[in-house]
């Protein structure tokens, strides 16, 4: 009898690239805590809050009514509704629930409305740093993607002009983020109207991502929906993973107008057959009643937030500015490591601590780290000890 020789997809080849070692450092890290090692996460974008108890009590009780069946493809009319009244509350143009389709998930969402808006080769342009999924993504899709850059030396600020730039006649999407993972910065409302204006005008998609939409410390976020002025061309995608401490729940959704709404219920019905009744219901009670809930996480985010950079700031050596929004502080190590990566391999091995190379967001963050915020503060405390006894002491051999 002959071997049997695997074949596999293309798409799945593109997952499986050994280009990228996002996670190196972190995997290296967990090894060494399996081991007894007393190492210290600031990698991992999970929120260490755990979901508020009165939406986990909805949850139970939708169970003990037998909410565990089929879901329509599209979601839940519950949860439909309550995106729809929140979207038609900040926004002048109103929302249908029929609007929203929801998925396991906005990275789900993300998969789909790609899915839905490309084919294998078109172009696809996305600032960046960047949110790391966006990779696997466009790879298991095999997109050409366009990255335009937002410099560090800016802050990493949205930058319109870069992006209008960077479209050609081969564009068929824009995707933005806002605020941004991993730096926190945000668009302003005049720079979503200019962008979602001169998409419209060129004929092409502008997706946005707005997962931490509820994260944000100094202003409040504006949604695409809210900024532009016709809907024709915009799909946001949202969820409750980062504001109210549902990452495991897997609950996400994209708002969008007309036959692409169709279009995504039909791939969700094809793919993911619905999500389950209980846990859409309960993110339609979390949606209603959240309001205490996201402001303490949002408080206890700003604080360590805060926290953060003044440690940085008064550790020569180290840079960073202060992020709007988000869970995460991005830190240059530019003047004490040749690459953030390098700094980051060199403290897991000096002081065990894990934090997370820029790289793998784009090239203009590979001089950076990235800091979670996702973490107590006497933790965070004890880290920055750490960092800083690194810098002070070690950490110029590997520059």
């Amino acid at each position: 009898m002959t071997d049997f020789t695997p074949r596999f997809s293309l798409q799945s080849e593109a997952l499986n690239c050994e280009d990228s070692n996002v996670w190196a450092v972190s995997d290296r890290a967990h090894r060494l805590a399996n081991t007894g090692e007393d190492v210290i996460f600031l990698c991992v974008g999970d929120p260490n809050f755990d979901t508020p108890e009165p939406i986990l009590d909805f949850a139970r009780a939708r169970l003990g009514v037998g909410r565990t069946h089929y879901s329509p493809a599209a979601g839940e009319p519950m949860l439909q509704r309550a995106i729809a009244d929140i979207e038609s509350k900040v926004s002048p143009h109103p929302c249908n629930p029929d609007d929203v389709v929801v998925f396991p998930g906005g990275t789900n969402a993300i998969y789909a409305v790609l899915s839905c808006l490309l084919n294998p080769g078109e172009e696809i342009v996305i600032p960046e740093p960047m949110y790391i999924g966006y990779v696997p993504i466009c790879d298991s899709l095999r997109l050409s993607v366009k990255r335009v850059a937002c410099p560090a030396e800016k802050d990493f600020a949205f930058d319109v002009e870069a992006i209008k730039a960077a479209i050609s006649e081969q564009t068929r999407v824009v995707m933005i983020n806002t605020p941004v993972n991993p730096t926190g910065a945000m668009a302003t409302p005049g720079q979503l109207r200019a962008l979602a204006a001169d998409c419209r005008e060129r004929g092409i998609w502008l997706v946005c991502d707005e997962m931490y939409s509820m994260i944000t410390f100094a202003r409040r976020h504006t949604s695409l929906r809210t900024a532009a002025e016709a809907l024709d061309n915009i799909v946001v995608i949202d969820g409750l993973s980062k504001s109210h401490a549902m990452s495991g729940w897997r609950l996400g959704w994209a708002v969008a107008r007309g036959p692409l709404v169709e279009r995504l219920a039909q791939f969700a019905g094809a793919t993911i057959f619905g999500c389950p009744q209980f846990i859409q219901e309960a993110a339609a009670f979390a949606l209603e009643f959240d309001s205490y809930f996201v402001k303490q996480m949002r408080d206890a985010y700003k604080r360590r937030r805060d926290l953060i950079v003044a440690r940085i700031g008064r550790i020569p050596g180290l840079n960073c500015y202060s992020p709007e929004a988000g869970m995460f502080v991005m830190v240059d190590v530019s003047e004490v490591a040749a690459s953030g990566q390098e700094f980051a391999e060199a403290l897991l091995d000096a002081e065990r601590v894990s934090v997370l190379p820029g790289a793998p967001f784009g090239r203009s963050a590979v001089n950076h780290v990235r800091l979670t915020l996702a973490a107590e503060e006497a933790e965070l405390i004890r880290a920055l000890d750490r960092i800083e006894r690194f810098v002070t002491h070690g950490c110029r051999q590997v520059s």
